[in-house]
């Protein structure tokens, strides 16, 4: 039975969870040296459809962060390549050595994105972002609804249309599916979309709230809150059915994150006040305090590569985005104004929200790009991996 002190807390988590975005004084921010950065030569791309995948190529290559455009003259790698009817040939050189060519088929748009994330691979071992989408929430139509678009801000579209609360989606890591909490129904329950045959179930429906889905790596589970038992708690869900309770005790939790390896869940609980991070084997079991040392933090988003958090922490009257290396236990600094921070594949970017905006954060720079505006308040992002 759902008491009204549970009412109380959960309604004080979800309004300290959902306060607007304050700008506060600048932060110390992670910076890198400028000599970290590939010296990359931008040759263009020639064709009859050149023009325009060289300029999104150029974007995306800006945006990598992990080179640096200069002249012929002083770079390491050259990239070029052409563009004519669907097929583009890409080309990266070192010197007169070839260290990439590859033929992508496509638009301009789509096949630039892929020889981007193909230099980027190549080049610094690391995975791109060029390809990936973001899904966040926008309130343009006067209700919140869950929008999609390119990395970069393009092609964006809205997925919902429930004139209800449409909140906390969360994209699958190949991005086909999309988990959404929605009150159609009156009260939260998790949805599912098929983003590639446009098909929609009401997955997670318990008696109370089911709201904050986020799926496994592999894209075959969620991990979301259920207060079907009276105190909102952390559950694994499985796209089929079934359902794994993986937390107890006080305080209401929230905000599931999963590792890479899927190992472990970083969630925020009010068990001890405000509300803190904990991490939890996936299997479930006892709740262990991350050290971030903030006295309020929420939104955990676990980076690839599995070496740091970036999660929400208050900050003069508002909300900051924080990262910390696991690896260090402990140190976490504070690297933008905003809010819902998420990573991105190459687990160097991080999306997040300024409430006007969706941006990007270079975390190692410190340079932060909006990349979807115009769309009212948008908050809420998450990335395909």
């Amino acid at each position: 039975m759902i008491t009204p002190s549970f009412l109380i807390r959960l309604t004080a988590i979800l309004a300290l969870l959902g306060v607007a975005h304050l700008r506060g004084a600048d932060e110390p921010t992670i910076t890198v040296r400028k000599s970290d950065a590939l010296n990359v030569a931008f040759a263009g791309i020639g064709g009859s459809d050149g023009a325009a995948a060289s300029k999104v190529a150029q974007n995306d290559l800006t945006l990598a962060g992990w080179f640096s455009l200069v002249q012929p003259g002083m770079a390491s790698f050259t990239v070029s390549g052409t563009m004519a009817g669907g097929l583009l040939q890409g080309t990266v050189k070192k010197g007169a050595e070839v260290v990439l060519s590859k033929s992508y088929t496509g638009n301009p748009r789509v096949a630039a994105h892929q020889f981007v994330d193909d230099i980027v691979q190549t080049l610094t071992g690391h995975k791109g972002i060029a390809t990936s989408t973001i899904a966040f929430v926008s309130n343009r139509t006067g209700r919140k609804e869950v929008y999609i678009a390119d990395y970069d801000g393009s092609n964006g579209r809205q997925i919902t249309h429930d004139n209800a609360l449409s909140v906390s989606p969360a994209l699958s890591p190949n991005g086909h599916r999309l988990a959404y909490t929605g009150y159609q129904a009156g009260y939260a329950d998790i949805y599912v979309i098929d983003l590639v045959n446009g098909s929609r179930v009401r997955l997670v429906k318990f008696p109370g709230s089911n709201s904050g889905a986020r799926f496994s790596p592999d894209g075959n589970l969620l991990a979301c809150t259920v207060s079907k038992d009276g105190n909102p708690e952390i559950y694994v869900v499985g796209l089929g059915g079934g359902a794994r309770r993986i937390t107890r005790g006080r305080g209401a939790k929230s905000c599931a994150a999963w590792s890479p390896n899927a190992a472990e869940i970083i969630y925020a609980s009010d068990e001890n006040g405000a509300p803190q991070l904990y991490r939890v084997p996936s299997g479930g079991g006892s709740g262990s305090l991350v050290p971030t040392g903030f006295g309020y933090c929420t939104e955990p988003s676990w980076s690839p590569d599995g070496q740091r958090l970036a999660f929400n922490v208050r900050s003069g009257g508002g909300f900051a985005v924080a990262v910390m290396d696991l690896n260090a236990g402990g140190g976490a600094r504070i690297v933008a104004q905003g809010e819902n921070p998420v990573w991105g594949a190459d687990s160097r970017h991080l999306a997040y929200s300024t409430g006007s905006s969706i941006s990007l954060l270079d975390v190692p720079t410190g340079k932060s790009i909006p990349v979807i505006t115009g769309l009212g308040k948008v908050t809420e992002p998450t990335w395909t991996r």
